[in-house]
């Protein structure tokens, strides 16, 4: 494996640009989505929320290129959006048909789970304006080659929304390279997404084609199976001790049959309850495995964005020069805060992400 070489960022006007769809989550807070009366706003997206976690939390220059109808919704995404700090001059505004036959606004309806039962997602985003673009939509050779981008974001998510969103995602992985800029891909397998078009081995043939441009391959131990066709073996389904040695034989396979990859990364959890998770990564890079730190019986206030906020900590620190071994910690300390808090997207800041790297107590800051 070769190692990552990153732009100097004074050659860039972006630090970070993700591809994908956002969508508006509407969340019951401690009611359920078919009891509820009412709802908390937010926005999310598993490409996005990587964008806005190194805005928000690390302080990296980000952008955003997706697609949104434009309506009273789309333009409530678009405050939600601002107030995230990405940058939104890439997003294509589509006009609205009038009741949402042609384009619309995604929605997320999203119970975080208590005890025994499970966090519940049911998505709402068909015919989403992000998810019928198409290759030649967006100037990428302008972005990359006359803005300049160090390292950019996409997904599986994106991937499995539509059959263009995959050529899209290429077309741009392209562009990155002939550009320099660095690719990270997070396998970020969903079964809703697929099981309508082939389910697993659509999503095996599809990740298999894009994985073929990517440097940095993200996902949790589900992903690699799910979405990439790779096997855990010997390791039961509960993951009851995150023992680690299946899934660095896993990954091994993974980086053989891929040597573009300059780096896999893989989060491990094992819900005990909905609120109760033991929590831990896995970094391959340079021909060398690094652990996180372990978190078990890690509290959970909202499990949603977890391995997103896990993608961004983890960049930030290849961006700013860090060892391996801090990156996957970098890493895991966020995604583990970022389960802190409701919706999908990083409260955190740097100093809280550090602090709880050096394995600090929880006692009041005054």
């Amino acid at each position: 494996m070769a190692e990552l070489i990153i732009k100097p960022a004074e050659e860039c006007k972006w630090d970070i640009l993700s591809l994908g769809e956002v969508m508006i989550r509407l969340d019951p807070g401690d009611s359920r989505v078919a009891r509820t009366r009412q709802f908390q706003v937010w926005e999310g997206g598993g490409e996005y929320n990587v964008a806005r976690g190194l805005r928000r939390c690390f302080g990296m220059r980000a952008a955003l290129v997706t697609a949104i109808a434009d309506n009273p919704v789309g333009r409530l995404l678009e405050d939600l959006l601002l107030q995230g700090g990405v940058d939104l001059s890439h997003i294509r505004w589509v006009p609205f048909d009038g009741i949402g036959r042609k384009v619309r606004v995604g929605l997320n309806f999203t119970e975080s789970g208590f005890g025994a039962r499970a966090a519940l997602g049911c998505s709402d985003r068909g015919y989403t304006a992000a998810s019928q673009m198409k290759k030649g939509e967006i100037d990428w050779n302008h972005i990359f080659g006359k803005e300049g981008v160090r390292w950019f974001h996409t997904g599986g998510i994106y991937a499995g929304l539509s059959e263009t969103t995959p050529e899209v995602i290429i077309e741009a992985m392209q562009a990155a390279k002939d550009n320099g800029t660095m690719i990270s891909y997070d396998l970020n397998f969903r079964p809703s997404l697929w099981k309508d078009i082939g389910g697993s081995d659509k999503a095996i043939e599809v990740n298999r084609e894009i994985a073929k441009y990517v440097d940095v391959m993200l996902g949790n131990e589900e992903d690699f199976t799910a979405a990439l066709g790779y096997k855990v073996e010997g390791l039961d389904k509960d993951i009851s001790k995150l023992d680690t040695s299946a899934f660095k034989k896993m990954i091994q396979r993974v980086v053989e049959a891929y040597p573009n990859f300059k780096a896999v990364a893989t989060t491990l959890r094992n819900a005990k309850t909905a609120c109760i998770n033991d929590w831990g990564a896995i970094l391959y890079y340079n021909g060398e495995f690094y652990e996180a730190i372990l978190r078990e019986n890690l509290e959970i206030y909202d499990r949603v964005g977890g391995g997103d906020s896990f993608a961004s900590g983890l960049i930030y620190a290849f961006l700013t020069g860090k060892e391996p071994a801090d990156a996957v910690n970098y890493g895991a300390a966020h995604g583990a805060l970022a389960m802190t808090t409701p919706g999908d997207t990083t409260m955190a800041t740097l100093a809280e992400v550090e602090k709880v790297m050096k394995s600090a107590t929880a006692r009041v800051d005054r």
